[in-house]
């Protein structure tokens, strides 16, 4: 098992390219499902996560060619099951659910795994898919649905769910009718995946609000699409030019998708400047605690809350964060403590102190981007860091300890 061994006080400076969006690429690779023939996906990051979905879509019978532009032909599925051994390490494997019934008129798909930042329950899905017609058991640990057609609906997301919306809204593609789906998921993400699926003949309007409009068609055709840069990777490195006093520019990033972030790290000292391609980033000698509140998009991610957090450790003042999405997201809170942060927790709002300097421990990733977090923590701490268990950033950040030395850090991976 690998470890990270960071040294920290360095100021990060240089350039760093952006890699393509894990969670806009995973729905992207399950529409590949939707029809016959060779589609093909360009800038698709090299990630664990990745490598899980290519493995299931190709137990699954498809067949698939290439690395960061990546083809893959579903002509000749196989089978309709997707099994434990390959979804529990990863949530999103229940995006091949929608598509699977839509097309073969039935899927058995094993109740999803992932990080344990809370139950993250499927059930939104189900209830859509049993809206569009569909005959849902859950047996064995497994979710078994059959149809042999869906039908269009008015669908309405008591929350906000971003893979609930990309499952449902490729499903609805080749149902029969016309789908609404209300309290839609806004994010990037979901944007990205309408775009695909228009590509591919399907008729998605209102990508981007909270009503989406699918007028199902009755089948589709390949096609070719890009992945978004990833808008977590593209904060994550934001916030080390920040907790560092770097100077960092940022480059192949979409800097609109991270308006809530870009507010908040100007709020706390950060200087942001639009370059052609990206964003320059210079962290401030002082940084300046302020108040977060995780929402759905367009407000401040959720899975930029850890690493926020680290930043507010080393600020003036005090920041309380407020976790509105998963309960369970404040994991790292622990790790940070033994680095010298001084966090209290009450219920869902962490209370951060800041502190003048962390310091290095050996700590333990609990997440993805509880790891990322604490990378940024060791970063600005004096002093060696090991971090174990990053098998976790892996599923997530395209060579990460490769990015940030090209940036100056002292960090390395090593053997645990």
């Amino acid at each position: 098992m690998d470890k990270f061994v960071i040294k920290g006080g360095r100021k990060l400076k240089g350039e760093v390219q952006i890699s393509g969006s894990k969670n806009a690429a995973l729905p992207l690779l399950a529409s590949s499902l939707l029809c016959d023939g060779w589609n093909t996906y360009h800038n698709i990051p090299d990630l664990v996560d990745i490598k899980t979905i290519k493995k299931l879509l190709g137990n699954l019978g498809a067949t698939i060619e290439g690395g960061e532009t990546l083809r893959i032909n579903t002509g000749n599925i196989k089978r309709c099951e997707a099994p434990y051994n390959l979804v529990k390490t990863m949530r999103a494997s229940v995006l091949v659910l929608g598509p699977l019934v839509a097309r073969m008129g039935q899927a058995r798909v094993s109740l999803p795994g992932g990080c344990a930042i809370g139950a993250r329950p499927v059930n939104l899905h189900l209830k859509a898919l049993q809206d569009l017609g569909a005959a849902i058991e859950l047996r064995d640990g497994y979710i078994e649905a059959k149809a042999s057609r869906l039908k269009g609906a008015t669908i309405y997301f008591d929350i906000s769910t971003v893979t609930g919306t990309e499952n449902i809204m490729m499903a609805a593609a080749l149902a029969r009718g016309t789908t609404v789906l209300e309290n839609a998921a806004k994010e990037p993400e979901v944007m990205n995946l309408a775009e695909t699926l228009n590509r591919m003949g399907a008729k998605v309007s209102g990508a981007g609000t909270d009503a989406i409009v699918i007028e199902g068609v009755d089948s589709l055709h390949p096609a070719e699409a890009a992945v978004i840069p990833d808008r977590i990777e593209t904060g994550t490195y934001m916030i080390a030019a920040a907790i560092t006093g770097g100077d960092v520019t940022i480059k192949r990033c979409q800097p609109g998708h991270l308006d809530a972030l870009i507010t908040k790290l100007k709020e706390a000292g950060v200087s942001i400047e639009p370059v052609q391609g990206g964003l320059r980033v210079i962290g401030s000698k002082e940084i300046r605690c302020v108040d977060i509140k995780t929402l759905p998009y367009p407000g401040f991610p959720t899975d930029l809350q850890a690493q926020v957090m680290a930043l507010m450790a080393i600020g003036k003042g005090v920041s309380v964060i407020t976790e509105t999405i998963f309960e369970n997201r404040f994991m790292h809170v622990g790790e940070l403590m033994r680095m010298g942060a001084v966090v209290k927790i009450e219920g869902n709002r962490a209370i951060v102190r800041g502190v003048r300097k962390l310091k290095g421990a050996p700590v333990m990733a609990t997440d993805l981007r509880a790891s990322a977090s604490l990378v940024l923590a060791g970063l600005a701490a004096e002093g060696r860091t090991d971090l174990t268990r990053v098998y976790h950033i892996d599923r997530g950040y395209q060579s990460i300890e490769k990015k940030l030395s090209a940036l100056g850090a002292d960090m390395a991976r090593m053997k645990d």
